[in-house]
């Protein structure tokens, strides 16, 4: 198997049809130029036009077992206009098997991703870096993906590792007598340049080809990549403007002879409804819905046909206007495996071109009444049983689910304050007030950096309140260095309203926040404004702009991420245990079987709406 896998690798680089683009200097291995890769052959078939079949996923996160409490929903829209919620989805087993059956009758599929396949994973995967989801991605045949902003989590290297393989640098490889082979699908990210030759770090783009019809793919992430990651990982390189980057390749495919084209994006938009089946057409193309992707849409060039996108965990099929006015198909797939896109592409064998007025998309519910997937099932459990020595630990006991609501577009009160976010907050400020500790006096933590939910019952019938590490790791899996660090008043004010203006101002980042730090946000103003600033509180006294307080928060927020610039302007630094280590020994100590830790009150933050 491990020779057939690298022999395939030598002949898809050998088949590649860019030019041969250098490495980004010392920063990664060498990976395969060029992108293309001929699939089947023998034969045009009959007919002028074909209907290929592009399967399509996003933001999967390593989530190889079924998600668990509101991680493993999805909201359905009736035709009446209510809504109905429907309960365990997703899970790589599953996916897999709805995927097999989907290009069951389609001679012509092809899989897509876009982006976030690994990273912020659950133990099962984060425990071995991401090896066993990029094992499931292989076995589900992914024919390509993008990068997005988690494939860098770990930095350059190690991603250039998951593409070409090979035992992990400091821990090895996992498995006796097992070398990881790396992922059989190439990763695209055009738009992720080396700062000194301008080239691309990995393969710009990839023409899948069957039977004389030929499909390019371009791959991008967000171009914002660099202000959501760890800056270490990712020095020496450029993350460029995601139109520029496509409209460019594009061009290089077209002089290639390749006029079909897919745009893969790790960016996304929000739907004016969180219903999967929402209809975000209505009243026109694209009217239901907005963000990023609706400008980068509206701006890539006609050339480019559809395009499949994420980052944002949104479900949407909708039409956004070209810039010659014309309907392209925009999609994303929620995340964790809830959903895949099946999208018709008309592929017009004279014009070699896809006929725009034939296509048809629409996201499909990864269910779990079908049977699981033998082969994912057999790894899942191949890999549990390498991490049952650390998951299966008991760290705490809860009452009751401790829940981590995500955004609503349809209520903006939803998701600000979290259960779960209060409970990582006190956690940290906890660990980190003592003196010798750091002295802390709040703590504030990134809302995405909080993973899955603390689900009571699990959907396998396992409910008796137990936390185990696994469970932990899952809630928070980046195991980021805590820090305690000094900040002034005014910057504590700038950090409030910078979760609502310059680099959020369209997707805001609600911190949470440890007790007796409160503030009110008011969410009929805009930007910086919807703070009141007089309502920020420590302990119940105003915050003094002059003063200087001790605050608690992760590597990655002390670094300027998620758009808190002015959090890198920080002084005097202690380092602390990881948020995964504050997080489980906060539970060792404050629950136990007979007096299990009931989710946290809200009330931290005010909203005015």
């Amino acid at each position: 198997m491990a020779t057939r896998q690298k022999k395939n690798k030598a002949v898809r680089r050998a088949l590649a049809v860019g030019a041969g683009l250098a490495t980004a200097g010392a920063l990664v291995a060498a990976l395969p130029a060029g992108a293309s890769d001929t699939k089947g052959g023998g034969g045009y078939g009959h007919g002028r036009y074909v209907d290929v079949q592009l399967l399509s996923f996003n933001d999967l996160h390593g989530n190889l077992e079924p998600p668990t409490g509101s991680a493993g929903r999805l909201t359905h829209l009736n035709e009446d206009g209510t809504t109905k919620t429907i309960e365990g989805v997703g899970g790589v087993e599953y996916l897999a098997t709805h995927l097999r059956q989907a290009r069951q009758g389609h001679p012509y599929s092809v899989t897509a991703a876009a982006g976030d396949m690994i990273g912020a994973s659950p133990l099962v995967s984060g425990l071995f870096h991401d090896e066993p989801t990029i094992e499931a991605l292989n076995k589900l045949k992914l024919d390509v993906s993008s990068v997005g902003n988690h494939e860098f989590d770990e930095g350059a290297r190690e991603l250039a590792r998951i593409q070409n393989g090979g035992c992990h640098p400091t821990e090895g490889c996992f498995e006796e007598g097992r070398t990881f082979e790396g992922a059989d699908f190439p990763y695209l990210a055009a738009n992720v340049t080396d700062e000194k030759t301008g080239r691309p770090m990995l393969d710009p783009y990839f023409v899948w080809e069957k039977d004389g019809v030929r499909i390019g793919f371009i791959g991008v992430t967000l171009e914002g990549t660099a202000n959501i990651v760890s800056a270490e990982g990712i020095k020496g390189l450029k993350f460029g403007d995601e139109v520029e980057t496509i409209n460019k390749y594009a061009k290089v495919l077209e002089r290639k002879g390749v006029k079909s084209i897919v745009a893969l994006l790790h960016e996304g938009g929000a739907p004016a409804s969180g219903a999967y089946n929402y209809d975000c057409d209505s009243p026109g193309p694209g009217d239901g819905i907005s963000g990023p992707i609706v400008d980068i849409a509206k701006n890539v060039t006609p050339q480019v046909d559809a395009l499949v996108t994420g980052h944002t965990h949104q479900a949407y099929a909708c039409t956004i206007k070209d810039p010659a006015g014309k309907p392209r198909t925009v999609t994303s797939a929620a995340s964790f495996g809830k959903l895949y896109t099946d999208t018709t592409l008309t592929y017009d064998r004279r014009s070699k071109d896809i006929v725009r007025t034939a296509v048809a998309s629409a996201n499909h519910v990864v269910t779990r009444d079908v049977d699981p997937a033998d082969d994912m099932s057999d790894l899942i459990k191949r890999y549990k049983a390498l991490a049952a020595p650390i998951s299966g630990r008991p760290v705490g006991h809860i009452s009751a689910s401790i829940d981590n609501p995500q955004p609503d577009p349809k209520d903006p009160a939803i998701g600000i304050e979290r259960p779960l976010g209060n409970l990582i907050a006190d956690a940290q400020l906890e660990a980190m007030a003592p003196a010798d500790k750091g002295g802390a006096q709040l703590a504030l933590m990134n809302p995405g950096g909080i993973r899955m939910p603390l689900t009571y019952a699990q959907s396998n019938g396992e409910g008796d309140g137990v936390v185990t590490y696994g469970e932990a790791y899952n809630v928070q899996p980046f195991t980021n260095m805590m820090w305690a660090v000094d900040l002034t008043g005014a910057q504590l004010i700038t950090t409030l309203q910078q979760q609502v203006s310059g680099a959020n101002l369209g997707s805001p980042k609600i911190l949470q926040v440890s007790k007796n730090f409160t503030y009110t946000l008011d969410l009929t103003k805009t930007g910086a404004d919807r703070i009141v600033v007089d309502s920020v509180r420590l302990n119940g006294e105003a915050i003094d702009p002059a003063k200087t307080y001790r605050v608690a928060m992760n590597e990655f927020l002390t670094g300027g991420g998620d758009g808190f610039a002015v959090l890198k302007e920080h002084k005097n630094k202690l380092v602390g245990s990881s948020d995964l280590d504050v997080f489980t020994a906060y539970l060792g100590a404050h629950s136990s079987a007979s007096a299990p830790l009931a989710p946290p009150a809200l009330g931290r933050i005010t909203i005015v709406k």
